[in-house]
């Protein structure tokens, strides 16, 4: 189990990332990449990228990055640095800048468990060029495994996001984390992960926490090893309809009105709207409240939605908050 200890000056410096974190699904992808399909969500995406993956795996940076990033077990720090909350390009200016005594310290811990590839002697040294071309495999593994999914993944995290906004503005930062169960319990200043691999505790020493939501987070919440990083704790999102890449473009979108006009015809006119108000995240009391209609009509509404994939509802206490799935956005987006 890994314990997180906070004091009141932590609690208000913890926060919730501002968008899904593009290094960190580049890295925890890699992870579940070799895994067999279990889980349908991702069975289509790992197909495609491993066929994608067969044809540039003669790239000595795709072959090093692959060999930096095994199943299970340590991966280096280095390789999803804090500046990557700014974007991608921050990130990866960031690993080709990690200090020398960091990247050794990370790729001595890698290989207590896993053999290191040839090329890793040369990231230890820190030798540009290396670091270069590991930065482009990055960049090269992200167009063909993640651009493509981009839109989802956003839409995923983006209701996460609302789920935890809704859960601070009704109990605070401790309403927040009190909001991330199961897989992690609050209680008595202490956040508690459940399932870690090892025993393990983090103190935050006024530093707060950054929550990083993602989609390839396997179910147990990650952190990074090193204490004296600024803490991190990713933790996984509602898949919802899974994984599809984003739609080819073809000669061009609609106007809005004409999209919403479409889907009022689609849906009828009172779900299309409820789909629409669901777009930040709602309750069935405000959908009702409104598009003034019955609770019990609202929930009616609901229900269809999320039955046919467009919405997923998520309980807490008394209150159910509905948001838009990948498919929904798309819908209402298109």
């Amino acid at each position: 189990m890994l314990k997180i200890y906070f004091s009141a000056e932590d609690i208000l410096r913890t926060r919730v990332a501002p968008a899904a974190d593009p290094v960190w699904e580049l890295v925890l992808s890699l992870h579940l990449l070799p895994g067999r399909g279990r889980d349908p969500l991702l069975a289509g995406w790992r197909r495609s990228v491993t066929r994608a993956l067969r044809q540039g795996v003669g790239s000595p940076g795709l072959r090093l990055l692959l060999s930096l990033n095994p199943p299970r077990g340590y991966f280096p720090d280095f390789l999803t640095p804090y500046q990557s909350v700014s974007g991608f390009e921050a990130g990866m200016e960031a690993v080709r800048s990690t200090p020398v005594s960091l990247l050794q310290r990370d790729l001595s811990l890698l290989a207590t468990g896993h053999t290191l590839p040839a090329g890793a002697a040369a990231v230890a040294r820190g030798e540009p060029g290396t670091l270069r071309d590991l930065t482009g495999a990055m960049a090269q593994y992200r167009d063909l495994a993640i651009d493509p999914y981009w839109a989802r993944i956003q839409a995923a995290v983006e209701a996460d996001r609302s789920r935890r906004a809704r859960a601070l503005l009704d109990g605070g930062v401790e309403g927040l984390l009190a909001s991330l169960r199961p897989a992690m319990h609050w209680e008595s200043g202490v956040l508690q992960v459940r399932g870690y691999p090892h025993s393990r505790e983090l103190h935050l020493d006024g530093r707060g926490l950054l929550l990083v939501p993602s989609f390839f987070c396997a179910p147990t919440p990650v952190a990074l090893l090193d204490p004296a990083l600024p803490p991190v704790l990713v933790y996984p999102v509602d898949r919802l309809g899974g994984l599809l890449p984003a739609p080819a473009e073809g000669a061009g979108p609609g106007t809005p009105d004409t999209g919403r006009e479409a889907l009022a015809a689609l849906l009828g006119r009172t779900r299309a709207a409820v789909l629409a108000v669901s777009d930040d995240g709602c309750t069935t009391g405000e959908v009702a409240r409104r598009l003034n209609i019955s609770p019990a009509a609202a929930s009616q509404h609901t229900t269809v939605l999320r039955n046919a994939g467009l919405l997923v509802s998520h309980r807490d206490r008394n209150t159910v908050l509905h948001t838009l799935t990948p498919l929904g956005r798309a819908m209402l987006n298109s």
